[in-house]
């Protein structure tokens, strides 16, 4: 089998796929790419190229220059770094589907790699198509990045390690927690034919974050055991956790007469600061509220160290003080772009808000974070 395709083109399209290659997968066949050309393709010859780790696969087409179809597995960490050394040009690819020998020709270099049999890969899952979405890569990517920071990696709470995905003819909530911190991302823009939930993995959505382009369609399918993303040249198929998530509206507190708003950048370079005072095992700072002034202070009595800062907020409530892990709150304040947000707290030892008080167009978010009980430091 021979193909001719373009260096820089083949690059990009196999990095999209790469990060689903494992170190040391589970089968040694999985640290390859499987190349399949199909010459006789409406449009012209077409390479697909899929990666796998048993629970995602990634598959992208990339179009070559062939008469011949053919399959090989190729080691996927040889064939990226020649490439990456390789100026722009195109490059010939000689295969022999009897030995798996593998030649790759350039303009002045011959390289040559041992492939393995392309049977003893992993067959690509299929999805039963019983739900399909369409979506753009931009509301996926916001979705994405407001929650998968949350997902827990507690291998022991599985249904915690992936997003809960609630589908409606109304729109799509997709929901995240570690048991410490909770967020709730609503999109206004996706709907559903029909209701239906899933807990989608954070591998599967880490990969998307990185693979999807902006501004692009996407079409999302769903079976029983698998979702499938697919978007311009490149499918991702994943499977699905079956477990049943937490029931995470009982644990939002409805009831939160304390309402503090600040600037986000403001609380957050505080809060960046501080931490730097603060335990290094719990990170703990404390929120002192009072009216129409905030004073954030921490204190790490292992080296003697403190820090105090006070800011100027709007806030309507009784004087109170509450701990937080303050990098579970900068991370959260990191992933939001309003230039305003609201605390809404009830007692220092109940969960707080974190709710943007200026919106984007169709979008919705909570933000839960627990408290720390706090030293008994002034």
């Amino acid at each position: 089998m021979k193909f001719i395709v373009s260096s820089s083109v083949l690059l990009k399209q196999l990095s999209a796929i790469n990060g689903v290659v494992a170190t040391n997968p589970i089968v040694p066949i999985l640290e390859n790419f499987l190349f399949k050309v199909d010459s006789d393709r409406e449009g012209g010859p077409i390479l697909t190229a899929t990666a796998s780790d048993l629970q995602t696969t990634m598959i992208t087409n990339i179009a070559v220059e062939s008469s011949e179809s053919g399959s090989i597995a190729i080691p996927a960490r040889l064939l990226l770094d020649t490439l990456r050394g390789l100026p722009e040009q195109p490059i010939t690819f000689h295969v022999d589907t009897e030995t798996f020998g593998t030649q790759i020709l350039t303009d002045n270099g011959r390289y040559k790699l041992s492939g393995e049999n392309p049977i003893d890969f992993p067959k690509i899952p299929s999805v039963n198509r019983s739900l399909a979405v369409e979506l753009s890569s931009d509301s996926l990517l916001s979705a994405i990045n407001n929650t998968v920071f949350a997902t827990s990696t507690d291998d022991l709470r599985p249904a915690m390690t992936g997003v809960y995905l609630q589908l409606t003819s109304a729109n799509a909530t997709f929901v995240a927690t570690d048991g410490h911190r909770l967020i709730r991302y609503r999109r206004l823009d996706i709907n559903s034919p029909s209701d239906s939930t899933m807990i989608v993995p954070r591998k599967a959505l880490t990969l998307l974050k990185a693979s999807l382009p902006e501004g692009v369609p996407v079409k999302a399918e769903f079976s029983q055991s698998n979702a499938s993303f697919t978007f311009g040249n490149t499918q991702m198929i994943c499977r699905l956790i079956d477990e049943r998530f937490p029931d995470y509206e009982n644990a939002i507190p409805v009831n939160n007469p304390n309402v503090m708003t600040i600037g986000r950048t403001d609380i957050l370079n505080s809060l960046k600061r501080i931490m730097i005072y603060a335990n290094r095992t719990t990170h703990q700072i404390r929120l002192s509220l009072e009216s129409n002034s905030l004073t954030i202070s921490a204190e790490d009595l292992d080296y003697s160290n403190e820090a105090k800062e006070k800011l100027l907020c709007d806030y309507d409530g009784d004087n109170m003080e509450i701990g937080f892990n303050a990098k579970f709150l900068t991370e959260m304040l990191g992933n939001l772009s309003c230039k305003m947000l609201s605390f809404e707290l009830s007692a220092p030892n109940r969960a707080g808000l974190i709710i943007p008080a200026d919106k984007e167009e169709n979008e919705e978010i909570l933000m839960l974070v627990m408290p720390v009980m706090l030293n008994t430091y002034a």
